[in-house]
């Protein structure tokens, strides 16, 4: 029994104290415990003992989907319609071009001005720079600089982010990148509940997804979702899924190129998502009722889990790239690489460096150099079956074509980066950026379209060479055999054939067309007719044909040239970046005579240094000088040299 306070002696106090803060513990403890046990028997987490991630990606069954959203939240999901970035506009015709064009120059300054490497250009650096740089552009004997010495400088310089259709794919700063950011479509999360196979997960977050796939989805409400179970509810998850993407597969009449093409990556041993399918049902009060959207894929998010599941470990960085120069020296400034490379997740200081320094490996270093060093830095056995598979599958869609659809992991341990797919819907030769033929004979020694600095760089490494053509003659061996691949499309098939006879329209009849392996019309995109859709079963067997003959030297392939349209945006020559010539000269020619002398042209840099140093700190960082390039020269149409007013 415990003493009177006037009878306890201080230690007996201070004892008692003690005693009775550790019941206070333990019985917050247990009062945690407790609400734990409740809450891992409510009904939005019962399907967990049901349902998880290896129960769910399976090709065995067809999963239920439904989803039902309030009137008002519907609305709030729709997107308010963006401008067009190929129409005319306050920076210009191509907007989305000239602000890639901005952030290139803002790059390529920032990199070349920045002599030590601390990510900021002081006064006397951009001083230096400004002299060497006209030093390098004035060939002429009257060592000074006209417009067309400008021109032809800039574009002779190389753009370091995108070229040509890359060039539309790169959002603007902060926001998302795709085709689909680029024309203003920003997608938020509503709230909605979800019934999977009869259990219930409410307020789940719901947004569109997609850039192409929305587009021409624009509209139907068969459009691709992305469904995040804990947006608004903490800890709400189907055992370790937290993310359901649902693919409509608009552009995939046969519904299973992606599906075909992970489980191709997977087998070859990439990281890859699993996939499933489902039938979606939609409820809209007033205006739908249980509709049903028609059948889905559902893939695998790339997250946290997934990096559990293929490395062991959530603590890697995990990057989307979208860029037809993949680790080009940007720079110091991690802000010059943040909107092109994606963080999705938070990075620390020495997984930025990291990238950083690929990047100045990639770029600068020379044969000898780079070929004993790359592998200090990409897992490359992971990347020739990457690559392997990839060219298999002629996907000009991606590392090959404009660079997108990708992730990039960066193993906290071994500190190689990996790479993972992603959207493969245009994949198994698909994507008519080139011809169908092109697509069939895909070179094997120089598959990807323009140029591809990194790529190039590769392709000269002959441990990496031997390692990716002996992926390649695996997968012609034993993965990608007609037969085997025909079994595929033969059992998915099976299992889809009744969904897909649901939808309306002839999508069930073009389905089994495709199956058959019959070649199927395609409309004319604008004034361009289109060669028909080549479906799986013919493709691999030509596919395949080609690339042992390749292996065997009996036949070199086909380049994919350019493309469409890979060059300058508005056919310009070079890198697009010799539109910046005429604001440039009419900053810095001073005496208005058409020619600009050293003088001239270092006071007008240093002109250009002072308006766009805003916080009067006497240096410049990425941000400020894209901003300023933004703002002061950005080409209006103009004439140079420019009138001078009558007196």
């Amino acid at each position: 029994m415990p003493l009177p306070p006037e009878s306890a002696t201080p230690m007996q106090r201070r004892t008692q104290t003690a005693v009775c803060a550790t019941l206070a513990i333990l019985l917050l403890f247990s009062l945690w415990w407790l609400a734990c046990a409740l809450e891992s028997r409510l009904p939005q987490t019962a399907p967990a003992a049901v349902l998880n991630a290896d129960r769910i990606y399976q090709h065995n069954h067809i999963l239920t989907l439904h989803i039902r959203v309030a009137p008002d939240q519907w609305d709030a999901l729709q997107p308010p319609a963006g401008p067009n970035p190929f129409g005319p506009g306050p920076r210009g015709p191509f907007n989305a071009a000239n602000a890639v064009n901005e952030r290139a120059l803002a790059s390529v300054w920032m990199r070349d001005a920045d002599a030590n490497r601390d990510g900021f250009v002081t006064r006397r650096e951009w001083q230096n720079h400004a002299q060497t740089t006209f030093t390098q552009w004035a060939t002429s004997s009257s060592n000074t600089l006209n417009l067309q010495d400008l021109q032809r400088a800039l574009n002779d310089t190389p753009n370091p982010i995108a070229r040509g259709i890359t060039a539309m794919l790169i959002g603007p700063e902060g926001k998302r990148n795709g085709i689909g950011s680029v024309f203003g479509l920003d997608f938020a999360f509503v709230r909605a509940d979800l019934e999977i196979e009869g259990h219930l997960f409410p307020n789940v977050g719901l947004r569109y997804k997609g850039n192409g796939t929305f587009l021409e989805a624009r509209e139907s409400p068969k459009k691709s979702f992305k469904i995040q179970l804990d947006h608004f509810i903490p800890r709400q998850r189907l055992a370790d899924v937290q993310t359901l993407n649902l693919q409509n597969q608009i552009t995939d009449a046969s519904y299973m190129n992606e599906v075909l093409a992970y489980q191709l990556y997977r087998d070859a041993g990439v990281p890859a998502p699993r996939t499933a399918y489902a039938r979606l049902y939609l409820t809209v009060p007033g205006r739908y009722d249980h509709t049903f959207l028609g059948l889905y894929t559902l893939t695998e998010a790339v997250d946290r889990h997934f990096l559990l599941r293929h490395f062991g470990t959530k603590r890697g960085a995990l990057f989307k790239p979208v860029t037809s120069s993949l680790f080009a020296d940007l720079g110091s400034d991690w802000d010059a690489y943040r909107q092109i490379y994606d963080p999705k997740t938070p990075l620390y200081t020495e997984q930025k460096q990291r990238l950083i320094e690929l990047c100045r490996l990639v770029t600068h270093a020379d044969d000898s150099t780079f070929a004993a060093r790359i592998g200090n830095y990409i897992d490359l056995p992971e990347f020739a079956r990457f690559m392997a598979v990839m060219v298999y599958l002629s996907d000009i869609d991606g590392l090959l074509g404009p660079g997108q659809n990708l992730y990039l992991h960066l193993h906290p341990k071994t500190q190689l980066f990996q790479f993972i797919p992603w959207d493969q819907d245009r994949s198994w030769g698909q994507f008519d950026r080139i011809s169908q033929q092109q697509r069939d004979q895909l070179s094997i020694h120089r598959p990807w379209q323009g140029q591809n600095p990194f790529l190039e760089r590769m392709f000269r490494v002959g441990h990496f060479k031997q390692l990716y053509l002996r992926e390649l003659d695996r997968l012609t061996q034993t993965l990608c055999t007609p037969e085997r691949i025909a079994r595929q499309v033969d059992h998915i098939a099976a299992l889809i054939r009744p969904a897909v006879g649901e939808e309306a329209g002839d999508r069930l009849a073009t389905f089994d067309r495709i199956v058959a392996g019959e070649l199927i019309p395609r409309p004319s995109f604008g004034p361009f007719p289109r060669e028909p859709l080549k479906p799986i079963k013919p493709f691999v067997r030509d596919r395949t044909d080609s690339i042992r003959q390749q292996l065997a030297g009996l036949s070199k392939g086909l380049e994919p040239g350019e493309g469409f349209p890979m060059g300058p945006p508005g056919g310009a020559r070079g890198s697009g970046l010799g539109s910046f010539a005429t604001p440039l000269a009419t900053r810095c020619d001073s005496d208005r005579n058409g020619q600009i002398s050293l003088q001239e042209f270092v006071s007008g840099m240093l002109d250009l240094f002072q308006h766009w140093d805003t916080n009067h700190d006497n240096q410049l960082r990425f941000l400020e000088l894209y901003a300023g390039i933004q703002q002061t020269l950005t080409p209006p149409p103009a004439s140079f040299p420019p009138r001078r007013e009558p007196p």
